[in-house]
C-alpha cells in the first residue's frame, strides 16, 4: 500500500463517518486503502483545530491627524492611500485602515479628460456663450476630425466573462498598427460625411482646405440650396490648420466668412455636439473588445456605425447646444462634460 500525500474531499468525508461510527484509524485505513501514518495525521490535525488569529492592535488616527489626512487627499488628488499618509508623517497605519479611513472623506476615481482651464479660458468661454445665447443652432454645422486606431482606446474591452470560461487575449502588435483619420460633421438632424483623410496626409492648412474641397464642397455644400448657404453658419475648433490665416482666406473666398464663421472658445471640446457622436460611432465598433486587422476594415466599420446613427439621436445632440450655453454660464465658464 503507497503512501500518498493528500487525501481527498470525498476521503476526509469518509473518515469523519467512520469515526462516528467507532472505526480505529487503522480500520479506516485498511477501508480506504491509505497509509496508516496519513490517516493518523489527517486525525491529528482535526483534533487540534484552527489556532485563533492574534489580531496586532491597531494604530489609532487622532482627530489631528485625521485633518491632516483630509487637506493632503485634497492637495493629492489620484495619489495612493500611502502617499497621502505618508505625506502626513503618519506611519504604522495598515493599508485597510488607511482605505477605511479615506473612505469617509474621498473617492477612488479615473483622471478626467477634460480641457485645462485657466481664468482666460473661463472668460473666453463666457464671453462665447452670450455671444451666441440667441443663435439658431439649427443652421449651425458642427465639424470635427476623429481619428480610430485598429485596437481601439485603452481600457474599453471590459465585460462579464462565464464562469469557467477565460477572457480572450487581446491581439498584440509589433508593427503595423496606425489608424483613419476621419472629418464629419453635424447639422440639424442630419449628418455630414464621414470622410476619410487620405492615409499618410499630415492636415496642415494647404492639405485641410484641399480635403474640404474634395469632399465637404464638392460632395454635399454644392449640393444644397442658394437659401440653406447663406443662412448656414460653419463650425470649427482652433486646431492650426483651422485657424490659420491660410485657411480663414480660403473659407472667405468660398462665401464663409465674418458671421458664416463662428469663432471657438480655447480649449473647449465639450461645447462640440459631434464630440457626443464620436462617443456613440466608438461605442460601437470597439464593442465587446473588436479589433481590427486593416486600416480598410476599420474605416468600413465606422461608415457601418455612422450609417446607424439616425435623424433624431443628431437633432438630440444639436438641440443641446442651448443647455450647454446656459450650464457655462452657470459654471461661469467652467467644464460641464458632454
Amino acid at each position: 500500500m503507497g503512501q500518498k500525500k493528500d487525501l481527498t474531499g470525498s476521503e476526509k468525508s469518509k473518515i469523519v463517518r467512520y469515526l462516528a461510527e467507532g472505526c480505529s484509524s487503522l480500520k479506516i485505513a485498511k477501508l480506504l486503502k491509505r497509509d496508516h501514518r496519513t490517516i493518523k495525521r489527517f486525525i491529528q490535525n482535526s483534533q487540534q483545530g484552527r489556532k485563533k488569529r492574534v489580531e496586532k492592535p491597531r494604530r489609532k488616527i487622532t482627530a489631528h491627524e485625521l485633518r491632516k489626512v483630509k487637506c493632503a487627499a485634497a492637495k493629492m488628488p489620484l495619489a495612493t492611500s500611502l502617499a497621502i499618509f505618508q505625506s502626513c508623517n503618519i506611519t504604522g497605519v495598515p493599508k485597510s485602515t488607511r482605505c477605511a479611513i479615506l473612505r469617509d472623506m474621498a473617492k477612488v476615481r479615473k483622471a478626467e479628460r477634460r480641457p485645462p482651464l485657466n481664468k482666460t479660458h473661463k472668460l473666453k468661454r463666457q464671453d462665447w456663450s452670450k455671444k451666441y445665447l440667441k443663435t439658431d443652432f439649427s443652421k449651425v454645422l458642427w465639424t470635427d476630425e476623429m481619428r480610430v486606431s485598429l485596437d481601439g482606446p485603452d481600457g474599453w474591452a471590459r465585460g462579464w466573462i462565464g464562469k469557467g470560461q477565460r477572457a480572450p487575449v487581446p491581439l498584440r502588435r509589433q508593427q503595423g498598427g496606425g489608424g483613419v483619420l476621419v472629418w464629419a460633421g453635424i447639422i440639424k438632424d442630419e449628418l455630414v460625411g464621414p470622410f476619410r483623410v487620405e492615409d499618410g496626409v499630415k492636415l496642415n492648412s494647404q492639405s485641410y482646405c484641399q480635403f474640404l474641397e474634395d469632399t465637404f464642397f464638392k460632395q454635399w455644400y454644392r449640393k444644397k440650396s442658394a437659401s440653406f448657404k447663406k443662412n448656414m453658419i460653419f463650425m470649427q475648433d482652433n486646431a492650426p490648420s483651422h485657424a490659420s490665416k491660410y485657411s480663414t482666406a480660403w473659407l472667405a473666398r468660398k462665401g464663409i466668412k465674418e458671421e458664416k464663421l463662428m469663432t471657438w472658445p480655447p480649449c473647449s471640446p465639450d461645447l462640440n455636439p459631434i464630440e457626443n457622436l464620436w462617443s456613440i460611432i466608438k461605442c460601437e465598433i470597439y464593442k465587446e473588445g473588436k479589433q481590427y486587422t486593416s486600416l480598410n476594415s476599420v474605416w468600413e466599420a465606422v461608415v457601418a456605425a455612422a450609417r446607424n446613427v439616425d435623424g433624431e439621436q443628431i437633432k438630440t445632440l444639436t438641440e443641446s447646444m442651448d443647455g450647454r450655453l446656459l450650464s457655462v454660464l452657470a459654471k461661469k465658464g467652467g467644464y460641464i462634460g458632454r
